[in-house]
């Protein structure tokens, strides 16, 4: 990745921050101490990104803004100030500035900024790529043509352009950020990068100031105030990934959020209108946490207004062969090595899988497979360490057989009739009330599904 490191005359880069990023082994900065001969720099070079030293004498930040701009509306614009205030941040943010650092910014956020900048640059360049083609560029997320995966493409161009929250619901490792990431592409804010957040990859105390952001001295170690997740999705889409997780307390202010579109930073009185649309995903079954009273209803419902269920792999196996050649060019494409490829039999065997680690696991048996393979083109069975699958069981639940016969026996029609139709009504819920859509589900036609409806409720009313 190559970028342009800007400073005011007669400065350098912290050389500290030149070699953390240097032994990161990815980054390469020509650094230019002069802002107007960094602008010529952008006139007759490409760079992934732009990181400007302030303060420069003669310039401020806004004017430096507006003119890399003018010349290359592509490349994210990287701001770290020693003197500017949080109000700065914010405006300069809303200007368009991809990220601003203060003064204590580290090298490992340095790097892990830029390498998010350039991934912005370059989803966007291949969205108007796509766009002057007439082409789908959100659709490099969806790997697949099964009926699940064509169903998911479905919902997703129907519901990237509206300003609609979006619930994704399925096991883990199914893709549920890829297809947020979808959303937002179709969507007309993906001109601003997604902003993503790990719920449960922070503690309580941590989480409320990453996503409202904080003032200096709201809490020990708050030396520096900090423009919040919901604050940098202004105008943009926020991925809040795991859900489930968030505590009964940061429930209720993000319901807040949400219902408002507005928030307080933590430690301050001062209110923050905002313009976010809202993507949440989870692993969990949240009606189950509702219950358990572990999650709020009525966020629920205020999340789960389009909701999206991601299939497990083992309901579209026929896209494996095309996930694994997928994995395959991508994996070598990142490590810079030649083309590798599947032999038949080891894609049967993958094929064959369960994988109950779902695409996650999928991809990383490729590329455990790739690292494995040393200079060898193909790939065979012995390449894949897959676990043996499990014993047979016969179906149950936790606590025993799905139906228990009593000792003076039961009605069987009548307990079948049960069971189908809490099938159909599990499905019909899944799906909105959309019958063509829980037909699918189901594997029966409409007409079909209908008819069972029908029949059903004369048997067993719900």
């Amino acid at each position: 990745m190559r970028f342009l490191w800007v400073t005011a005359e007669g400065c350098i880069p912290l050389e500290a921050d030149r070699r953390g990023l240097e032994k990161a082994g990815v980054f390469s900065a020509d650094v230019v101490s002069s802002p107007a001969l960094a602008l010529e720099d952008l006139r007759d070079s490409t760079y992934d990104a732009v990181l400007a030293e302030f303060p420069i004498p003669g310039w401020t930040a806004e004017e430096w803004l507006e003119e890399v701009q003018r010349l290359n509306s592509f490349v994210p614009v990287l701001i770290r100030h020693a003197d500017a205030s949080f109000d700065d941040a914010v405006r300069l943010t809303k200007l368009g500035a991809y990220y601003f650092f203060g003064p204590t910014a580290t090298v490992e956020e340095l790097a892990q900024v830029l390498e998010e900048a350039v991934e912005y640059r370059r989803s966007r360049e291949l969205a108007l790529f796509g766009a002057a083609l007439g082409r789908d560029p959100w659709k490099k997320f969806l790997v697949g043509e099964s009926r699940p995966m064509l169903n998911m493409g479905e919902i997703i161009r129907l519901v990237g352009p509206r300003r609609s929250t979006v619930l994704i619901t399925g096991e883990t490792g199914t893709g549920k950020e890829m297809v947020a990431r979808a959303i937002h592409m179709v969507s007309p804010r993906s001109h601003l990068p997604l902003v993503a957040v790990n719920c449960n990859a922070l503690p309580e105390a941590l989480l409320e100031a990453e996503l409202f952001g904080h003032v200096k001295g709201a809490f020990t170690g708050a030396i520096n105030q900090r423009i919040g997740r919901f604050e940098q999705a202004h105008r943009s889409t926020l991925f809040l990934d795991e859900i489930g997780d968030l505590t009964m307390d940061l429930q209720s202010k993000l319901l807040r959020v949400l219902q408002e579109r507005e928030l307080q930073r933590v430690g301050s009185s001062e209110i923050v209108r905002l313009d976010v649309r809202v993507v949440a995903a989870s692993n969990m079954d949240l009606l189950e946490r509702i219950k358990q009273g572990k999650f709020r209803e009525d966020l629920f419902y205020r999340l789960n207004v389009v909701p999206v269920r991601m299939p497990p792999l083992r309901e579209h196996p026929s896209d494996i062969p095309l996930l694994v050649h997928h994995f395959l060019e991508k994996i070598c494409r990142q490590e810079e090595i030649p083309d590798k490829h599947i032999a038949r039999e080891a894609l049967e065997r993958l094929s064959g899988y369960s994988w109950p680690g779902n695409v996650r696991q999928l991809e990383n048996a490729v590329e455990m497979a790739i690292a494995l393979s040393g200079d060898k083109r193909e790939l065979n069975p012995s390449d894949f360490a897959l676990p043996a699958p499990a014993p047979y069981r016969p179906v149950s639940t936790a606590t025993g057989p799905l139906v228990r016969v009593p000792e003076d026996g039961l009605d069987f029609e009548l307990t079948v009739s049960r069971i189908e139709r809490s099938i159909l009504d599990q499905a019909l819920q899944r799906t909105g009330g959309n019958k063509k859509l829980a037909a699918e589900m189901l594997r029966l036609k409409r007409t079909t599904l209908s008819a069972k409806l029908k029949s059903l409720e004369e048997e067993v009313p719900a």
